[in-house]
């Protein structure tokens, strides 16, 4: 998928630079040409002659390296390559990024690069949640820089949460979504994901107990096969996918004008949880108890996405994904939402209390279409995600 690409490889100094080496292999595995960019505090952590070896090209480390200067310029080098990809990137190496710092060869080749970057953050829980970090991860994002991870889960620090380095495939798949490799290059694919909150009053709202994972991660797999994909998401504390145009809504009509706003469309997908009411009489101000007792709320019926995606003229994407959530009779639910929505398919799943679904991590759906249905083995939503993708890339090509 990455035959003749040109990927600048600059590495920062984390525990997780080790994981590189595997990252240049995959690369090169994958027909890519890696040239690595080591940094200082990077070279406590893998060694110049490893990186060399694996990439078969020399590591840039010295920004005054005078016969480098002659030989190529930080200039050159800076955009001699088709993709820029920090990785691990430190807080520290954000916070320069984000401060536009030039005093070192990875910092100047950042500044000088007109081409794309991707970073894969790596840091401690502490330091990913700091709000410096996060004000600096706000301002690479504004700036257009991608994003992939970090990953939930152990540290060499010993502690558990967020700021683990995305794994080296998860990365690849970043960088061929980046360049728009694969199957599905040229396609744009619209994702809904997430809940929606719907107000009863500035403080509380109507929801439900949708994570987004899994629109995120169909959203990653669609990426991962070329697709230009727009990912409207409801709030949702999973970051959203690298290489996505990311729109943030919080409610169904604000998400209803986004997706309309991003067509046209080869495909939409909605595996958004919207929810069906809204409270027609929310309160400007917060409501209190009073001796009359509870509050008198009007609902008022939401707008219909995925039906009005299906039931659009030439202006209809080519596919229409929705999403069945039932917790009984989920087949005979599901199919009969296919048929009074319009769409082509639905993946309907069974999110019942006991099956754990619903802001878990795995999933078991079936896919129904007008020809019938398949039902799918309970797998990761990972996995979901990536095999429904290679189905709309089928059904696109």
């Amino acid at each position: 998928m990455l035959a003749g690409k040109r990927i600048l490889l600059i590495i920062g100094g984390g525990i997780a630079a080790y994981k590189c080496l595997d990252l240049i292999r995959r690369l090169k595995g994958q027909g890519a040409s890696v040239t690595p960019v080591l940094t200082r505090a990077g070279e406590q952590f893998v060694t110049p002659l490893s990186l060399s070896a694996l990439a078969g090209h020399k590591v840039h480390r010295d920004l005054f390296d005078l016969t480098e200067e002659a030989e190529m310029g930080h200039i050159q080098l800076s955009r001699a390559a088709d993709l820029v990809v920090v990785a691990p990137a430190t807080a520290d190496l954000m916070a320069r990024m984000a401060g536009g710092h030039a005093d070192d060869l990875a910092t100047t080749l950042l500044m000088a690069t007109d081409k794309r970057v991707l970073i894969a953050p790596a840091m401690n829980v502490r330091m990913w949640q700091h709000p410096a970090t996060q004000r600096n991860l706000a301002l690479l994002e504004a700036d257009g820089v991608l994003v992939v991870g970090p990953a939930v889960g152990d540290m060499a620090c010993g502690e558990t949460g967020p700021g683990r380095m995305a794994e080296p495939a998860e990365i690849v798949a970043a960088i061929a979504a980046a360049l728009g490799s694969g199957p599905l290059g040229g396609r744009h694919v619209i994702v809904t994901s997430g809940p929606t909150h719907e107000p009863i009053d500035p403080v509380r709202y109507i929801a439900n107990r949708s994570s987004g994972a899994q629109g995120t991660a169909l959203a990653a797999a669609l990426l991962a096969l070329g697709a230009r994909v727009t990912f409207v998401t409801g709030p949702s504390t999973i970051p959203p996918p690298a290489g996505a145009q990311v729109v943030r809504v919080e409610t169904a009509r604000e998400m209803q004008a986004a997706v309309l706003e991003a067509l046209p469309a080869d495909a939409a997908v909605c595996a958004a949880a919207v929810a069906d009411w809204r409270v027609e009489n929310h309160s400007g101000s917060k409501l209190k108890k009073t001796a009359g007792g509870a509050p008198q709320l009007v609902f008022a019926e939401n707008p219909d996405i995925l039906a009005q995606l299906s039931g659009l003229g030439d202006g209809r994407p080519r596919l229409v994904v929705g999403f069945a959530a039932e917790t009984d009779d989920v087949i005979a639910h599901a199919t009969a939402k296919r048929a009074r929505k319009g769409c082509d398919w639905i993946v309907a799943n069974d999110v019942s209390p006991a099956t754990g679904i619903m802001g878990g991590s795995e999933n078991a759906v079936t896919i129904i279409t007008a020809t019938g249905q398949e039902a799918w083995p309970r797998m990761t939503k990972h996995a979901v995600a990536t095999r429904l993708a290679s189905r709309i890339a089928e059904a696109l090509a």
